[in-house]
């Protein structure tokens, strides 16, 4: 017999996997649908279901940075607009201090109105999804500028903007606002077609979720959405019975530092994450906005649950979360931030696990690699060796963390653009010993064919990452250029470099720590 006070086990199975289900079916649309190789073929995009306060209900297996952080922008456009949201309305945003994580990651929102509720005035869902534009603008292309100073110069800033009025797509006014800036998009064709790719998927959310109405009734579809809350935070309890305190202090190749502690409540079974002693904002771009560092504390969390779970707002109950602002975690208007999402979101990641003693750090980066002149833009995150584990070894040439992309194939990367992949292979012996090693890293070498400018984003080109109780350190990751002549040219785990034809830019990235006495 079903009552709304307490779940039918099994009803929760089927409704858990429901939810997750909606929310692949949007990614196989905008994958479909998607111009750009970024979406296309890399993956770096996120779709999620949301009930009607704008909490995330479940999403597709995706990108973790992207989904911890989305709940963010779906509840900043209910508090900004909430009063004028109208069925057949889409929105666009990727506003850093609004739940946003860098510019490049758009995200369009499309408010769920069913016909059974055609006289309430607030949406019953929403649905999102989130795309890494290949360029959003800024000084660079790709919009990934390793020396950004303010969020102007890193591209065009949306901000809940409307993009579909009830069912009209404003290209005009996008367009508008994709041009009209001091450093405009470089492709604005591809941002378009990559916005209605992603208003398709939404779309495709929107249609899931009327037939589940229709199927189920309303009431039991928004009894579930909470059930489903409600089952992730009692997995999280679980999970928080067994941890002990713990704190640890992670330094990046700048010398900023990332300061947690972790204290745990027996009796409330929860956990308060405590970030106060990080360093103050920065003038680099490595600040993390507080959506995004939010996130790396959720996905550490979710990762400790054995149970098969949607990462969704359930998962954040047990958890206070403490970031000072003005702190390079929780930034304040105009800081610069696209590595802080990619970047420092995986120190904040790592420097959790080693607080909680449970895994040595990953590689800490993503690798951020781009590349583009007025005619083409590229960006890619390359992989390199997990850390190991209380019981397991890390693994070789693995994305890790809070990054879950493919890397584009090689046909379609020399197809589409003038590059040649000389070598891509493992890097031996870069992971770190102990009684488990961690995984290894790659090196990665691009020939150019045409004159481009090239951009790295890293990190751990300086500071090993760290092996735990005993375990070694991983090898730091080293980023060079051979030119054409033969010379060879060091570069910085940030540069921007002018390659020209012949010139080869080599990519070798971070080993992961080990864990225990070897």
């Amino acid at each position: 017999m079903y009552t709304t006070s307490q779940p039918d086990p099994v009803r929760l199975e089927i409704f858990k996997n429901l939810y997750q289900f909606i929310a692949e079916q949007m990614g196989i649309v905008l994958q479909n649908t998607a111009a750009s190789v970024n979406i296309k073929e890399r993956l770096d995009f996120s779709c999620a279901i949301f009930d009607a306060a704008g909490l995330l209900v479940a999403n597709a297996p995706h990108i973790p940075v992207h989904l911890g952080s989305m709940s963010e922008s779906v509840r900043s456009l209910i508090n900004d607009h909430g009063d004028t949201i109208k069925p057949g309305n889409v929105y666009l945003s990727n506003n850093p201090y609004n739940g946003g994580t860098h510019l490049p990651d758009v995200t369009a929102i499309t408010p769920v109105f069913l016909e059974i509720d055609q006289n309430l005035p607030t949406p019953l869902f929403f649905v999102a999804s989130r795309g890494h534009q290949a360029d959003i603008g800024g000084i660079t292309p790709g919009s990934m500028p390793p020396h950004s100073q303010n969020v102007e110069e890193e591209g065009i800033l949306f901000d809940n903007f409307l993009l579909v009025e009830q069912g009209e797509f404003r290209e005009n006014a996008v367009r508008e606002v994709l041009l009209n800036h001091p450093y405009p998009a470089r492709n604005p064709n591809q941002n378009i077609a990559d916005f209605k790719a992603q208003i398709a998927a939404n779309e495709r959310g929107v249609q899931e979720l009327s037939k589940m109405v229709s199927q189920y009734g309303l009431r039991t579809v928004q009894d579930y959405m909470k059930f489903v809350q409600d089952n992730a935070e009692e997995a999280v309890r679980k999970a928080i019975d067994v941890l002990k305190d713990g704190s640890f202090i992670y330094e990046m190749d700048s010398g900023a530092k990332i300061q947690v502690q972790v204290t745990i409540n027996r009796e409330n079974r929860s956990a308060e994450i405590d970030f106060t002693g990080t360093s103050p904002q920065l003038n680099s771009n490595f600040n993390a906005p507080k959506a995004v560092t939010q996130a790396a504390v959720l996905y550490v969390f979710r990762t400790l649950v054995n149970d098969s779970i949607p990462l969704n707002a359930g998962c954040l109950k047990p958890l206070e979360i403490i970031i000072p602002e003005g702190c390079m975690l929780n930034p304040t208007y105009p800081a610069a931030v696209v590595a802080g999402n990619v970047e420092t979101s995986q120190t904040v990641v790592d420097a959790l696990y080693g607080a909680l003693g449970v895994m040595a750090a990953s590689q800490g980066t993503m690798n951020n690699f781009t590349f583009g002149n007025a005619r083409y833009q590229y960006y890619e995150t390359i992989c390199g060796g997990s850390g190991a584990g209380i019981n397991f070894h890390g693994t070789d040439a693995v994305q890790t963390h809070m990054t879950n992309s493919r890397l584009t194939d090689p046909e379609v990367l020399e197809t589409r653009y003038p590059v040649l992949l000389e070598s891509f292979s493992l890097r031996p012996d870069s992971g770190g010993k102990g009684q488990y090693s961690g995984g290894n890293g790659v090196i990665r070498r691009l020939r150019f064919l045409e004159p481009m400018t090239a951009n790295v984003l890293s990190g751990h080109r300086a500071v090993p990452p760290f092996g735990l109780n005993g375990g070694e350190a991983g090898q730091v990751g080293y980023n060079w250029v051979e030119r054409a002549d033969g010379v060879k040219e060091d570069l910085d785990s940030t540069a921007t470099v002018e390659m020209n034809p012949g010139d080869v830019l080599t990519i070798a990235t971070p080993g992961g720590g080990g864990f225990g006495n070897s």
